[in-house]
């Protein structure tokens, strides 16, 4: 047995696609691998607007984390399933606005840990951190945050597309009820989740062949299961909508992806 510890490095295959080279290869990124590409092809031929998803889940993102740290004045953000680093990062887009803002992102890919160091470029006057912790780990995700972040003050919890891979439900509300109780009124919860409704039928097909392809599985849920994450908040105008029309014009394509923002009060 090799006694050394094992780096991000070492952990990543190649020959099985992953969800965040995957997601990273539909955003147009460069991080991925052949495998990635092929899976992802083959999951667009059988959903077409996939790729519409992932840009529609960014793009909410950004209208998000501008509306908090802007209009709010929430200046510290725990960005949970991070994956692999673009253009506008959380981190990017709260201290173009409040440049002291505190940010911990939390991944356990092994692909985006070993991009981590593009993601810890702060402002001066602000902090970003990376912390290695599944989601599944919320206490874990607490003590990691806790020199970075301070849990007294209003901290806006991100966790865009993560909950999908926590196949049960009632796991998934435990990990929510977790982070939010940990964190003090006047916090928010923000959500995206894929969905079979608001068109989204036709992914369900292209959801089984992904569970027996590449990894980690993925689920979807209602609209009422997706609504479950949000028991004791205050859900913020316009509620549980198409994270494409979170804040858009009404006429902009709605995507399967359910998108939400809610405040602890």
């Amino acid at each position: 047995m090799d006694p050394r510890p094992q780096t991000a490095s070492d952990r990543i295959r190649s020959d099985v696609a992953h969800n965040a080279r995957v997601w990273n290869y539909w955003l147009g990124g460069k991080d991925n691998y052949p495998v990635d590409r092929a899976v992802g092809d083959q999951v667009t031929g059988m959903y077409p607007s996939i790729g519409e998803v992932a840009r529609a889940d960014r793009a909410f993102l950004g209208r998000v984390v501008r509306h908090l740290a802007g209009d709010v004045g929430v200046d510290q953000f725990l960005d949970i399933g991070t994956g692999l680093p673009t253009v506008n990062n959380t981190h990017e887009i709260a201290q173009h606005t409040a440049p002291h803002a505190r940010i911990v992102y939390v991944d356990n890919d092994p692909i985006v840990l070993a991009h981590a160091r593009a993601l810890l470029t702060s402002s001066l006057e602000g902090a970003t951190e990376y912390v290695d912790a599944d989601a599944r780990r919320p206490d874990q995700i607490l003590r990691a945050a806790e020199p970075t972040l301070d849990l007294g003050r209003p901290v806006a919890v991100m966790m865009l597309g993560i909950l999908n891979f926590v196949l049960d439900t009632d796991e998934a509300r435990s990990v929510v009820r977790t982070l939010m109780a940990a964190v003090p009124s006047g916090s928010h919860l923000v959500l995206t989740h894929p969905t079979l409704e608001l068109g989204g039928e036709g992914n369900a097909a292209a959801m089984r062949f992904w569970n027996e392809n590449a990894t980690p599985p993925i689920t979807a849920r209602s609209r009422e299961e997706f609504a479950s994450f949000l028991d004791g908040l205050e859900i913020l105008e316009p509620g549980i909508v198409s994270c494409s029309r979170w804040r858009t014009n009404e006429r902009e394509p709605a995507v399967a992806q359910f998108g939400v923002v809610a405040r602890k009060p």
